[in-house]
């Protein structure tokens, strides 16, 4: 089978989980489910690939394993953090610019887009369980790279978690722990993640996937993630200009005086 076929099988993978996710949010409104499922679509293809590859080697075992780790994670951690909540303000600025028969609409403005962008962002995962190089020293360090950002923000996310369960902190700024050293650490490590398992499969030749990580990067920095939140969050918390000021927006670093 071509690696086109598999390509198009991997997008056909994401497509569907998309497709069953947007079936979940019809009776409930609720189209925030798309980010819990957005693990398992980015990863879909990868697996996709392995299934019709056949002969599953080392680097692929890897690549697998790293793959379902982080989705895993990241599903279950938002699945969790938004039960009982309701749609997220995103979904519901969104919404209200795109009624009546938005429940439509989001096939294609939301689960539709998700699916694709998803199926981009899995490249490096495509391209790296089928390569047949060997390991080398550029494995070692995706791999180490890909580890911190996966602990960077799941300790991140686990000490905002405590953050918010306190009820006195209701309208506070969080900006202890990794939170002291930047304003988003849970996006710098998911950053880290992507630059990770793309230089695994730039070491078995696949540079070319490098549309991966520097889409991640726009995402996480100028379209759902820094800029859409910082937005948010000013209007929110009348502590956060101060924070602004004296913290790095996403790579860590000393705390401003």
């Amino acid at each position: 089978m071509s690696a086109w076929t598999a390509a198009a099988l991997g997008l056909a993978a994401t497509a569907g989980l998309a497709l069953l996710a947007w079936i979940a949010s019809v009776p409930s409104r609720d189209v925030s489910v798309v980010d819990s499922a957005w693990g398992p679509m980015v990863a879909a293809p990868a697996f996709v690939f392995a299934t019709m590859a056949g002969t599953v080697g080392s680097r692929a075992t890897t690549i697998l394993a790293l793959c379902a780790a982080w989705a895993l994670r990241l599903s279950a951690y938002i699945a969790w953090r938004h039960r009982g909540e309701p749609e997220d303000r995103r979904y519901q600025a969104i919404r209200a610019r795109n009624e009546p028969h938005f429940a439509w609409k989001s096939l294609y403005l939301v689960f539709g887009l998700q699916a694709v962008l998803a199926w981009v962002v899995a490249l490096p995962l495509m391209a790296g369980v089928v390569a047949a190089a060997p390991w080398n020293g550029l494995d070692a360090i995706g791999i180490v790279l890909f580890v911190f950002g996966l602990a960077f923000e799941a300790v991140a996310d686990a000490q905002l978690a405590r953050f918010k369960a306190d009820p006195a902190n209701r309208a506070r700024v969080m900006q202890a722990g990794l939170w002291r050293y930047t304003r988003h650490p849970n996006y710098f490590g998911e950053c880290c993640v992507w630059w990770g398992l793309w230089l695994v499969a730039a070491a078995a030749g696949a540079w070319w996937s490098i549309v991966s990580p520097l889409l991640m990067t726009v995402l996480l920095l100028k379209v759902s993630g820094v800029t859409l939140l910082e937005r948010d969050l000013a209007e929110r918390r009348p502590g956060y200009a101060d924070y602004v000021r004296r913290t790095n927006a996403f790579i860590p670093g000393r705390p401003h005086p």
